[in-house]
């Protein structure tokens, strides 16, 4: 029997209500909020950025996809990092590392410094969300599993709407380096929470590793039908998301909007995406995952038609809908993965990261590409894209269910690489 099938079929693990579970769910919570604000917050400051270092709307989204191609290249590295020093350590230094970098890229003299800090930063970032899941997995329960992860979920989602709504006042107050520094202390004080407040890992024990056979172990995990159309479903709705975030700074800054710097104010549409890793959770709970799964993904497709209304009313409602869709989507996306590859014997860690390199691929892609639709046909070229994506990740849900027929969540014994 495996370390991790051994810990829970033992009724081992943290349980909801427990004070172990509190802390664990408050630290990944955290972790989960400074990752993403600290990924994100670049995206309402690409018009500043474009002026301040003198770059066209399509180069200034290289801030962005610069940091999540290069999250890819610590994807690749998080899987066997972790297993061999740990989960626990992986997100510690994973905070560390990007406040560091973060506060560097605050004070660079120029744009291709700015893009180096931002993919170092990107590797870093990286290690975080893979060796989450994966330890969400093996510390949490199986009863707790899926509310410990819609928490995590809903700390990123916090993550986002704070690096959407911060940036915008503090752009005003101090420009690109007091917002960056601000976003970088933010993470480093994550950090710090997440080294007090998380339990030590139980359920799994870092072990030495074949580097050659993990790395293959998440370039193959995708192989598996369902892991496959999740890791599908996780670009096509990561990348309708970024794509509608990134175009969206540049629309609202133009007419017939012209909002200027009160443009922060409509990110507060991204609060109401807080509560739905939750609410999705408890729908599931009711008619089954992939049927939760699909419901999320037709809401992304009618956020898109939505958010492409020429009044602010309807920017506004789109906006908020796109945001409680897609992170319901991704919180049910990521424990459907972790769960699925235990259940088939594969590796949590390399299952999480191979979901999460096609994840963020979309959102390098999407994001790019959005940009350059909108400075060079407007609107309508951002609508194309975002609706062909949405449409993606409607049919990949819909053939992931069909593969695995919404089983409840099992324990199976998961093999230890030795």
């Amino acid at each position: 029997m495996s370390v991790i099938t051994e810990h829970l079929s033992t009724g081992l693990g943290h349980r909801a209500g427990s004070v172990t579970y509190r802390r664990l769910v408050i630290a990944m919570m955290a972790g989960g909020l400074a990752n993403f604000s600290l990924m994100y917050f670049v995206q309402p400051l690409l018009p500043l950025l474009a002026q301040q270092y003198h770059v066209t709307p399509a180069e200034s989204a290289h801030a962005l996809s610069v940091t999540t191609l290069t999250v890819i290249a610590g994807l690749l590295v998080a899987g066997p990092l972790s297993d061999r020093i740990g989960r626990v350590p992986v997100m510690r230094w994973s905070l560390v590392a990007s406040g560091l970098l973060g506060l560097a890229s605050a004070f660079a003299p120029d744009w291709t410094s700015l893009l180096i800090l931002r993919g170092l930063m990107g590797i870093t970032l990286g290690w975080l969300p893979a060796a989450a899941l994966a330890y969400l997995r093996e510390e949490v329960h199986p009863e707790s599993h899926p509310r410990a992860n819609a928490a995590y979920i809903a700390g990123t989602a916090v993550g986002g709407a704070t690096g959407r709504l911060l940036p915008g006042p503090l752009a005003m107050l101090g420009g690109w380096t007091a917002t960056a520094a601000t976003m970088s202390l933010l993470t480093l004080a994550a950090g710090l929470a997440m080294w007090a407040l998380l339990p030590a890992a139980d359920g799994f024990k870092p072990h030495r590793v074949d580097l050659k056979v993990l790395l293959l172990g998440t370039i193959t995990a995708p192989l598996d039908p369902v892991i496959g159309w999740l890791a599908v479903a996780g670009f096509g709705a990561m990348g309708t998301f970024v794509a509608v975030y990134n175009a969206l700074a540049f629309r609202l800054q133009a007419a017939p909007f012209s909002l200027g710097h009160a443009v922060s104010w409509i990110y507060f549409s991204y609060l109401i995406g807080i509560a739905a890793p939750h609410l999705l959770r408890r729908l599931s709970d009711r008619i089954g995952r992939g049927h939760a799964t699909a419901i999320g993904a037709v809401g992304l497709l009618g956020a898109v038609i939505v958010v492409a209304v020429p009044n602010l009313v309807g920017v506004v409602i789109g906006l908020g809908l796109l945001t409680f869709a897609f992170l319901g989507v991704h919180s049910l996306l990521s424990g459907w993965v972790t769960d699925r590859a235990a259940r088939q014997g594969l590796g949590t860690a390399q299952a999480s990261s191979a979901y999460l390199l096609t994840y963020y691929l979309g959102s390098t892609v999407a994001g790019a590409v959005a940009t350059l639709q909108w400075q060079q046909g407007g609107w309508s070229g951002v609508e194309t894209l975002t609706l062909a994506l949405a449409g993606a990740t409607v049919v990949a849900v819909t053939i992931a269910n069909r593969f695995d027929l919404n089983p409840k969540i099992s324990v199976v014994e998961e093999p230890v690489n030795l």
